[in-house]
């Protein structure tokens, strides 16, 4: 299982929304690639970016910052999401090299375009669901009711996709620990690496979504707070 630290930027800041609302908003870094590095150092192998203004406008604003990071030197695979609506930016963002690329408002309102997007891209994308309970959010979580959580799942686990990213709103940046049953049944459900993120916050979190066969988990606001050190959630990932 992957240990992926979370950087969600607006502004080129680090910063988390709480469950996803753009007035709770906790700015936490004003330079992303130290974070980066720091991450790096502390023996993360993955990166997982989030352009929260791109998600809200629905094309990418912080691709620069996102550039510098991919440029920095860290050694760190890279998954960014956040806007991603197009071939261009899909393009775009492969040509500086970034690893695994989220989509996920255009995937859940254009379907068809995300299945030619995965056949060109094979490998490249993650289907990213948001979900508030089982229905599924859009346009950066702001509109939800008209999928629902396992039926759009259902849709996507035949196409060249790296995987589904599976991310419980209500839990997000809550610091209370992620939603174990429907993450498990997500992963019961369908032969597709699902990657969990929302609310993760300590070692035995960890130890619980290794256990329910997630093939990664993401982690924000419990990092940049100091509730959970990123060497020990890798250790526990490593040991469980």
């Amino acid at each position: 299982m992957d240990i992926l630290p979370a950087i969600d930027l607006i502004g080129g800041k680090c910063v988390r929304l709480i469950q996803g609302e753009y007035d709770k908003q906790i700015t936490y870094k004003d330079n992303p690639v130290q974070q980066a590095l720091e991450f790096r150092q502390a023996g993360s192998h993955w990166l997982h970016i989030v352009d929260l203004d791109g998600a809200k406008a629905g094309s990418p604003i912080n691709i620069e910052s996102i550039k510098a990071i991919a440029h920095a030197g860290t050694g760190l695979k890279i998954e960014v999401g956040g806007g991603i609506r197009d071939e261009e930016t899909i393009q775009k963002y492969v040509d500086i090299g970034i690893d695994r690329l989220i989509i996920g408002t255009s995937a859940v309102s254009r379907f068809d375009w995300f299945s030619e997007m995965a056949a060109k891209f094979p490998g490249k994308l993650a289907l990213g669901l948001d979900a508030r309970g089982a229905e599924i959010s859009v346009d950066g979580w702001t509109k939800s009711g008209a999928h629902q959580l396992s039926d759009f799942a259902a849709k996507a686990v035949n196409l060249p996709i790296a995987g589904i990213i599976y991310t419980d709103i209500s839990k997000d940046g809550m610091l209370a620990g992620p939603n174990l049953e429907r993450t498990k049944g997500l992963v019961d459900a369908f032969d597709i690496p699902i990657i969990a993120a929302g609310g993760v916050t300590s070692t035995e979190d960890i130890v619980n979504l290794k256990k329910a066969g997630v093939s990664g988990a993401i982690i924000g606001r419990a990092l940049y707070e100091g509730k959970l050190d990123l060497k020990d959630a890798i250790k526990a990932e490593q040991t469980a």
